[in-house]
Order: C-alpha cells, then sequence, then structure tokens
C-alpha cells in the first residue's frame, strides 16, 4: 500500500472512529458508570493520535493528547463523567473532525481560527482535571492514612492477596525512531525497587516477511515491589508516556481493578493462563502448577486455580470472556473487506448490461425454438438473477448509522430550544442502498429539526395539555410493497388545518371554498415558501426546506406524505425505492409501444370485460369484487397510436395502500429491468420513472406508479371518477 493510500485509509477510518466517540459520548451521558464506552471513547482518540503521528499530523496529536489524558483520568476513576463533561467532550470530537478534514484537503498550517479554537478548547478542559491543591493533600498524606483509605475503598469487591505492584506495559512503533530503548526504562525501574517477576510478550511479533526492523514490538507484564508511590513509578515511563499503553495496579489492588485491566490487554490471541499471567493476578510458577494438576485430574484449569485459591472466581470468568472475545474479534474482522464505492458501482453497471445481454439471448433462444438452446439460456437467465441480487446486496447498508447521527441534532437542538427530546429509534436494520442512504440524510435533518421546533411543545405547554413533560421524537423504518418507508413522528401540538388553509389563501394557493381532504391541506406545507411559524427561528420559520425535502425525495423516485392530529402529534411519512439500479419488471403492451411496470406493486391482473369497454365513455371505473376499482387507459396517458386491441386486460397495482388499474393490450409477463434515468429535457414528465432496454434493443418506459394513482385520487377529488 502506497503512502497516499495509507493516508486515504486514515481518512476514513478517523471517520468511523469519530462517530462512534460521539455515539458513546451521547451514551454516557445516561449510563456515566459504563466502563465499556469510557474504553471505547479513549481507544478511538489514542488510535486517531497515534496514526496521525505516522503521518506528521502533528496538529491532530497535539490537541488529541490533551483530550486523550482527560480521557485517561476518566479511564483511572479520577474524573468523573458529567453532563458539562460529555459537552465539552463533543466539543472536542467535533474539533477533531475539523482537523481530519482540514488534513483531509491538502492543508498542513492550521488557519488562525481552527488554532484558536484548538487553544479555546484545550484551556476549557483544563477545569476538569483534578486540581492540583487535592494532589498536593494526598502526596502530603501519611502512608498509612493512604493504605487505609485505600482498603476501605476496595472493602467492597475484595482485594487480591498480593503484595506488588502489577505493571502492564506496551510500548509503541515508533519507540525505537523516537531513539528510546525499552530495556534502559526497565532498569530505571530496577533502581526504585525489585523486580519479582518480568514476562516479555511477543503477541505483537508478526512474521519474519512483515517484521520492520525500526518498529517496537515489545510487551511486558511486571511484578515490582517498591515502596514508592503511583506517581514515582509513573514518572519512569514520562518520556514514552504518550507512545505507550501502560497500566499500574498498586499491591491490594479490588478485583475490579484486576478485572478491567484484563479487559484492556490488547492481545486478541491468548490463553486462559496466558491473560491471567499477563494481568498480574497469577504468577507463572502458579500456572504451571495449575497445568500439572489439570493433567492428572480432568477439570478446566479455571476450577483448579480457583480451588487452590490462586485466582479469585470473577477474576478467571473476566479472563475467559477476555478469550472469548478475542477468538470473536478475529473471525468478526476476517469476515469483512473494505472496498471503494466506485468499484462497487462499476460492478452493478456490469451485472446491468449482463442483465440486458441475458434478456436478448432468451428472446432469441425463443425465437429459434431450440430446445437445448432454451433450456441454456434458462439456465444463464437463473444465475444472472443470483447475481443481480447479490451484486445489490453488496451495496445495501443498514439505516441505523444514519438515523443513529441524530441522537447528536435532537441533543444539540433540544438544549438551543430549552426544551427536554427524547430521540427512539426503531427498524435501524433495515436495509436499502448506499446511494439512497446518503441522499436521505438532508431531509430526514430537515423533517427533524422541523418537528422539534414547531411539532413539539415546551414543557409547561406540554403539562397543561396532560403530556409529560418531556416531548419524544421517533424515527422508524420498514419495508413495504418493494419500498421501505422511513417515518418522523412526534408527540407535539400538530398541524393546524385551519392555519395552513388560511395562509394557503393568502398565498393564493387555493381559491375561496374549495374543498381539500386532510392530506392535501397538510401537504401544502411543502410549497415553495410555505410556512406558517409566527416568528423566525435559528432553526427555521423562513418556508424554505421543506419543499426542498420534497424535491430531493422525488429525485429518488419517492413519495412524502403527513398525517397530523392537532394536540397529538404528527408524522411525515417517507416512501423510497430499496434500489435506483435494477429491479424486477412486468413488462406490458400498448400497440407497438412497450411499458414496464415494478413488479412489486402488481397485484393481479384481470381481463376488461366488454361492459366495462362500452362503460368507458361514461365512467373510469370498475368493480373488482364489490369494490371500486379506478383505472387509467395508458393508451390515452401516452397518446399511443394504432387500433384498440380486440381484448384488453387491467393490471391491478398497490402503492401505499390504494389500488388503480392500469389498461393495456398485452401482458408480456416477468422481465428483469436495469432502470436507465431519463435526460433533463424528460425531468418533469408525470408517470415515467426511467427507460430500460429490452431484449430486442428497443426501448421501453418504466412507469411510476405513484404519480399515476396521485393522478386517478385528483381525478376522484374532482368527481372525475365515482
Amino acid at each position: 500500500m502506497s503512502l497516499d493510500q495509507a493516508l486515504q485509509t486514515f481518512f476514513a477510518e478517523s471517520r468511523e472512529l469519530l462517530q462512534q466517540m460521539e455515539e458513546m459520548l451521547l451514551f454516557l451521558e445516561s449510563s456515566p458508570e459504563d466502563n465499556e464506552a469510557i474504553n471505547a471513547v479513549f481507544r478511538a482518540a489514542h488510535t486517531i493520535k497515534g496514526s496521525a503521528g505516522m503521518f506528521g499530523l502533528d496538529f491532530i496529536v497535539k490537541f488529541t493528547h490533551t483530550v486523550e489524558n482527560l480521557l485517561d483520568k476518566v479511564r483511572d476513576g479520577e474524573v468523573r463523567i458529567t453532563s458539562d463533561l460529555v459537552a465539552e467532550l463533543l466539543q472536542c470530537r467535533d474539533h477533531i473532525e475539523d482537523l481530519v478534514e482540514h488534513a483531509h484537503g491538502g492543508g498542513e498550517e492550521l488557519a488562525a481560527d481552527k488554532h484558536s479554537r484548538g487553544e479555546q478548547l484545550g484551556t476549557s478542559l483544563l477545569r476538569f482535571f483534578p486540581g492540583a491543591l487535592v494532589k498536593s493533600a494526598e502526596k502530603a498524606a501519611p502512608r498509612q492514612v493512604t493504605e487505609a483509605a485505600a482498603k476501605l475503598e476496595s472493602s467492597g469487591g475484595g482485594e487480591v492477596a498480593s503484595d506488588t505492584w502489577h505493571i502492564s506495559l506496551r510500548f509503541g512503533r515508533d519507540v525505537l525512531r523516537q531513539g528510546m530503548d525499552p530495556l534502559s526504562f526497565i532498569r530505571y525501574l530496577a533502581t526504585l525497587g525489585e523486580i519479582t517477576s518480568l514476562t516479555t510478550l511477543p503477541d505483537a511479533l508478526p512474521g519474519a516477511e512483515e517484521m520492520d526492523a525500526e518498529s517496537c514490538y515489545l510487551g511486558f507484564e511486571i511484578s515490582f515491589r517498591s515502596a514508592a508511590d503511583k506517581k514515582t513509578i509513573e514518572d519512569v515511563f514520562e518520556f514514552v508516556r504518550d507512545d505507550c499503553e501502560i497500566h499500574i495496579l498498586p499491591p491490594g489492588s479490588k478485583l475490579a481493578e484486576f478485572v478491567a485491566l484484563i479487559k484492556s490487554l490488547p492481545e486478541e490471541e491468548a490463553l486462559l493462563g496466558e491473560i491471567l499471567v499477563a494481568s498480574g493476578a497469577l504468577t507463572q510458577n502458579e500456572l504451571e502448577q495449575g497445568l500439572k494438576n489439570q493433567s492428572q485430574v480432568d477439570a478446566p484449569l479455571g476450577e483448579i486455580l480457583v480451588e487452590q485459591h490462586c485466582v479469585p472466581q470473577p477474576v478467571v470468568d473476566a479472563a475467559l470472556e477476555k478469550q472469548k472475545q478475542g477468538k470473536d474479534a478475529k473471525s468478526q474482522e476476517a469476515r469483512f473487506v473494505r472496498v471503494h464505492a466506485d468499484k462497487l458501482d462499476e460492478l452493478i453497471n456490469l451485472v446491468g448490461e449482463l442483465v440486458i445481454a441475458g434478456a436478448s439471448a432468451n428472446l432469441l433462444a425463443r425465437r429459434t425454438k431450440d430446445g437445448a438452446m432454451m433450456e441454456a439460456t434458462s439456465v444463464v437467465s437463473g444465475l444472472v438473477e443470483e447475481i443481480r441480487d447479490g451484486a445489490l446486496k453488496l451495496r445495501m447498508v443498514e439505516i441505523g448509522e444514519t438515523f443513529s447521527r441524530f441522537q447528536r441534532v435532537v441533543r444539540d437542538v433540544s438544549k438551543e430550544l430549552g426544551k427536554d427530546i427524547g430521540l427512539e429509534i426503531s427498524g435501524a436494520d433495515t436495509e436499502l442502498d448506499k446511494t439512497v442512504v446518503e441522499k436521505i440524510g438532508d431531509p430526514l435533518m430537515h423533517l427533524v429539526r422541523n418537528s422539534m421546533d414547531h411539532g413539539i411543545e415546551v414543557a409547561e405547554l406540554r403539562l397543561q395539555r396532560g403530556k409529560p413533560a418531556k416531548g419524544t421524537l421517533q424515527l422508524n423504518a420498514f419495508h413495504d410493497s418493494g419500498s421501505i418507508v422511513i417515518e418522523v413522528s412526534d408527540d407535539g401540538g400538530g398541524l393546524s388545518r385551519e392555519r395552513i388553509l388560511r395562509k394557503a389563501l393568502e398565498r393564493g394557493l387555493i381559491a375561496e371554498g374549495q374543498n381539500l381532504s386532510d392530506s392535501e391541506v397538510f401537504n401544502l406545507i411543502f410549497e415553495p415558501g410555505f410556512s406558517t411559524a409566527e416568528q423566525v427561528t435559528n432553526l427555521s420559520g423562513r418556508g424554505v426546506g421543506m419543499d426542498v425535502v420534497r424535491r430531493n425525495i422525488q429525485a429518488l423516485r419517492g413519495t412524502v406524505d403527513i398525517d397530523s392530529e392537532e394536540g397529538v402529534g404528527t408524522t411525515t411519512r417517507i416512501r423510497l425505492p430499496l434500489t435506483l439500479a435494477i429491479i424486477d419488471g412486468f413488462l406490458v403492451g400498448v400497440s407497438a409501444s412497450s411499458f414496464v411496470i415494478p413488479l412489486d406493486m402488481v397485484v393481479e391482473c384481470i381481463e376488461l370485460s366488454e361492459a366495462d369497454r362500452r362503460a368507458a365513455a361514461e365512467r373510469n371505473y370498475i368493480s373488482l369484487r364489490g369494490q371500486v376499482l379506478p383505472y387509467l387507459r395508458l393508451r390515452d396517458l401516452f397518446d399511443v397510436s394504432g387500433t384498440v386491441a380486440r381484448r384488453e386486460n387491467v393490471v391491478v397495482v398497490q402503492y401505499a395502500g390504494q389500488k388503480v388499474g392500469l389498461v393495456v393490450d398485452e401482458l408480456l409477463g416477468e422481465f428483469q429491468t436495469v432502470i436507465k434515468p431519463l435526460g433533463r429535457v424528460f425531468r418533469n414528465l408525470k408517470g415515467i420513472a426511467g427507460s430500460t432496454i429490452l431484449g430486442t434493443g428497443e426501448v421501453a418506459l418504466i412507469l411510476d406508479v405513484q404519480s399515476m394513482i396521485r393522478m386517478v385520487s385528483g381525478k376522484a377529488e374532482k368527481g372525475l371518477v365515482a
């Protein structure tokens, strides 16, 4: 991998780590005692700092180092998680993201505003560090008092019987390049006391062909007997503190501290005994004795060590969990390969061409009526369909990652508005095309902000209306009829039908006395410049945003609708196609023209009776098993020339719970469709979603079923359909 490729990988991984960091910080705001989340935040900052140092991005290293130091104090229990600390760390996380993007843009020197922002945040972080007065008081306290306090603090969890310090030390890769000798630190440590046990860990050592002679792969687990305090022992490693991972446990440490150390060990693969020795909970001699006893008695090593009182049961349980995590992490890591999105797009395009070529071969085989050829093309068609489905799944991603980003938005905006609002997420595992996910973020942002600003009331008003003081915003996603439905719901005040109508009349959007359904009234808020806000805020009220939402969603071949009840809440429902590339279609013919209907929307096909054909001049609906079914004639809609066929058929389609019939001449069967976008000239053409190429080389238009249903609904409102 070239340096440039490695740098691009660093940027991609940093963005992922920063996203994880944000999620964990938001989680810590409600669960401040969660050690796993604290460690995850620390690891994210530590990894970004270390990787940035490899590429000489010193401005990232410098700022992240300050954040890492504070997080280290949090891990050690010296600093407690509070809402103020989380808010400050979120700002630091945002600044690190700015620095990463600055580096991605090729910037070397920081602009004055970014430099000033970093210094301001760094100074602000200092107030969270333990105070100097507290440190000096601890240092001056008699050792007997300190030990008594430590025993008192650990009495709840019990102590591990050990009279030595335990030091877990992993040197960083760049220690040798910086002119440091790892063994010199060990020798200096020996001047402060007695090293009773030292275990060298070769786990990080790669194979000979991958080894870099200038990199350091050393790790040590040290048992150390000394009268020195923890600060003095830490100072031994001061010059390599930033490039190493160091854990120091004092004599008589709590069980919880040994358990935490085991969980933080960097080795991914290790046996139970190795983990216990590495954590200092067990000596090498005790392990060898336990293994000897295990060979004599058919019992697990952990049980033998507990029976011999070598190790407490909680420590063994933690070591077994660490062992399991290491195996799971390695197997999970082996299942994923990072692939550039452009390569996936190219693959999808090639599969699309393969689908067209397969359809052409299948058509030729049917024309020749050669049995062997038809059988062969049938097998090929099946394989092509499997390849198509597999290729599309490669681009399918869960929408949960997009949803989780709104946790931060809801937190920040609710504080800005002075409202207490919680976010509930469901359907996060619902999958859709990566391209759709990337383009739905901005419309969702507008809807979420609108719901928080206009929808959810302030706490006082909610209490007056008999609602909880805390408002609720919900994001939900699910599959329905070959589409994905995304809902943004709130339990706020709802939309006022009268206020919307009054505003629409003022702007000339509707005529006086015009009868509109609730759905049509609520959808008026998507008109450009339309706003019912009484005052303009930083978030909304200027009449821009909602029209952009509808335009962006329609560009994805989707629709957006609103359901609202005044005083109860509002739900905005977005419907989108699962993919923008390839779909299963149902091919129909009208005279010499061909049309494709998305197969997921086809319910059934029936013959148009002679009586209904004769009545077509008077009404545009038929009776389908006692229910009224409005229909559209594709011949009339698209002005197709040619004589009307002696037999006509009705394709019943359904979208968002509404059914409509499409009258066609021929039913040509299922057809794999590669969607080709129409040119700009036809962008606003109603009823057409795109085009495709048939096996004959002819072009067929793909029907936009949702817009056709809206056409029929519009005619019904005007009384054209009974």
